[in-house]
């Protein structure tokens, strides 16, 4: 069988956001065995002119599940974090975002290929094909937002590791 879109994006995804998910899973119990309230979290940076870890999440399920839809429907937007949303938000956004990846068929995403998209971003609009979208564009984007949400949770304290990060490896069965 050869190697598909549905295999570069959505097997990865789904990988990525159920790591994520299971340290977004751990980091309550964590915060308040350390006396950090989860909305210092949720606001937390790295650096002052960097977007806060509510962001890097949001990033992460919408460069995910929300790219897929976009090469889909043929315009992708940047990610609006929804207004006030605090960590049980951020969790269920990931939530979501695997739920729709597990809904997805291969034979779907497989489709996306050589369909015209546009990213818009203000006035500016630029053409890609799907897949190249995809591959250039939000699965790098996708990896950013989730490694930096997880270096966010590192560096207030959670004891996290590479295994962490990489989640359930796909391994020959």
């Amino acid at each position: 069988m050869p190697f598909t879109l549905y295999d570069a994006t959505v097997a990865n995804f789904q990988q990525g956001l159920a790591a994520l998910d299971t340290i977004l899973s751990r980091a309550p119990a964590h915060f308040a065995q350390q006396g950090t309230p989860l909305g210092e979290i949720v606001d937390a940076r790295l650096a002052p002119d960097m977007l806060p870890f509510s962001f890097q999440v949001v990033s992460a399920a919408h460069h995910s599940m929300g790219a897929l839809n976009a090469a889909r429907d043929g315009l992708f937007k940047p990610p609006v974090p929804p207004p006030g949303v605090d960590f049980a938000g951020l969790q269920a956004l990931v939530t979501q975002a695997r739920q729709g990846l597990d809904a997805l068929r291969r034979d779907e995403v497989d489709a996306l290929m050589g369909k015209d998209m546009v990213f818009q971003l203000g006035e500016r609009r630029l053409p890609f094909v799907a897949e190249d979208f995809l591959l250039s564009f939000s699965v790098p984007n996708f990896y950013f937002h989730a490694t930096t949400a997880y270096d966010l949770l590192r560096h207030r304290g959670m004891p996290l590791g590479k295994r962490d990060y990489l989640g359930r490896l796909r391994l020959k069965t």
